[in-house]
C-alpha cells in the first residue's frame, strides 16, 4: 500500500484498454483516492461507469490543450480535496493524416496541435497546479512517452516529436519544481494495443518485433505500466527526478 492517505490525478482516461485505467488500477490497489479528468462532458457518463469501481473517485472534465479549463480544473479539486499528492498525465493526440503519411508532410498546424496537447500541456498543467498551491510538498507529476521519441518508427511521425518535447519538459520543469519538493518524471511504456496506438500505421509489427528482440522476450501489458508509474508516485522514489524511465521488456537497449 505503497499510496495509503495519497491523492492522485488521472487526467486522459479513456477507457479500460487505456494505460491510464492499468495507472488507476495499480494507484488504487496500492491505497490511492483518485480523481479523474477527462475531456468533453458528453464523455461524462461512459467516464463514471468506467471509473465506478474506484471507491470514492470523482471525475471533472478538462480540456487540456486549454489553460482555462485546467486553472477550473485545479480550482475544483482544491475546493473538494485541498491538496493533492500526485497527477499522472496521460494526455497526447496528433491529426490522423499526420500519422498515416510521411512526416515531411506534415502541416504546421498538426505540428503546433501535436505539440501543444502531447507536450506543452505537462507545462500549464504543472505551472497552474503549482501557481494554485493544489501540490504537496513531496508530491509527483508523471506522464507518459515513447521510444519513437528517441528513434524512428514508421508511422509515428509528429508524435515522436511532441513525445522529444515532452521528454526534455521534464527534464525543465524537474528543475524548476524541485526547490519545493515536487518531482516530475515520466514512463517511456513499450508498445500496447490502446485505441491510440490504432493511429499508428502497421502497429502491429512494433509489437512482433518487440516481441522477438526484447530481452525478456514479450510485450509490456497496462498492469505493469501502471505499477511502474505507482512507485514514481509513491515515497519510494523520493530521489527520483527529471528521468524518463523505460518500462519496455528492455527492448530499448538493443542495437538491432
Amino acid at each position: 500500500m505503497i499510496l495509503k492517505n495519497k491523492t492522485v490525478l488521472i487526467m486522459g482516461i479513456r477507457n479500460k484498454w487505456s494505460i491510464a485505467y492499468g495507472v488507476a488500477k495499480s494507484a488504487y490497489e496500492n491505497g490511492a483516492k483518485l480523481i479523474f479528468s477527462f475531456n468533453g462532458e458528453e464523455n461524462r457518463e461512459k467516464i463514471e461507469e468506467l471509473v465506478s469501481e474506484f471507491e470514492g473517485f470523482k471525475a471533472y472534465t478538462c480540456d487540456a490543450s486549454c489553460d482555462e479549463d485546467i486553472e477550473n480544473l485545479f480550482k475544483a479539486i482544491k475546493k473538494d480535496y485541498g491538496k493533492i499528492d500526485g497527477i499522472l498525465h496521460s494526455i497526447a493526440h496528433a491529426n490522423t493524416e499526420d500519422l498515416r503519411n510521411d512526416f515531411i508532410n506534415t502541416s504546421k498546424e498538426g505540428f503546433s496541435h501535436a505539440n501543444d496537447v502531447s507536450a506543452y500541456s505537462l507545462v500549464a498543467v504543472s505551472r497552474i497546479a503549482r501557481d494554485l498551491d493544489v501540490l504537496n510538498e513531496n508530491a509527483s507529476i508523471t506522464a507518459l512517452t515513447y521510444y519513437g521519441s528517441t528513434k524512428v518508427l514508421p508511422g509515428y511521425n509528429v508524435m515522436g516529436v511532441a513525445k522529444a518535447a515532452l521528454e526534455c519538459s521534464i527534464r525543465y520543469l524537474a528543475d524548476n519544481l524541485g526547490p519545493q519538493g515536487i518531482r516530475v518524471n515520466a514512463i517511456s511504456a513499450g508498445p500496447i494495443k490502446t485505441l491510440s496506438a490504432k493511429g499508428i500505421k502497421d502497429f502491429n509489427s512494433i509489437l512482433d518485433i518487440v516481441e522477438k528482440k526484447a530481452p525478456l522476450r514479450r510485450n509490456v501489458t497496462t498492469e505493469e505500466v501502471g505499477n511502474a508509474v505507482t512507485f514514481l508516485l509513491s515515497d519510494m522514489s523520493k530521489s527520483i527526478t527529471g528521468q524518463i524511465i523505460y518500462a519496455d521488456s528492455g527492448y530499448n537497449i538493443m542495437g538491432l
